[in-house]
């Protein structure tokens, strides 16, 4: 692969990967937590499957698998964590 494909992939999963820390610290609500923290996973997701990708394996797929059942189990439970302090 074209090594300035790479760096720019880099450079958008950090600066991605950074705004989303930022949205995590500031809040200034849960729910903005919650969407920074699905978002900072997704990268994640999208760093290791680039990796994966760029060396041609599929040895990281049950780490893809397993970060994105994370992902959802998290969220659903903290769904249902908000909607029961809203009551």
């Amino acid at each position: 692969m074209n090594p300035a494909v790479i760096v720019a992939l880099t450079v958008l999963l950090s600066a991605t990967a950074l705004l989303a820390l930022a949205r995590i610290v500031r809040g200034p609500s849960l729910l903005d937590r919650l969407v920074a923290t699905e978002l900072l996973l997704a990268t994640m997701i999208a760093a290791v499957g680039t990796e994966a990708a760029v060396n041609r394996h599929t040895r990281t797929l049950p780490v893809l698998v397993v970060l994105s059942l994370l992902g959802f189990l998290g969220s659903v439970a903290l769904v249902r964590f908000a909607a029961g302090e809203e009551s």
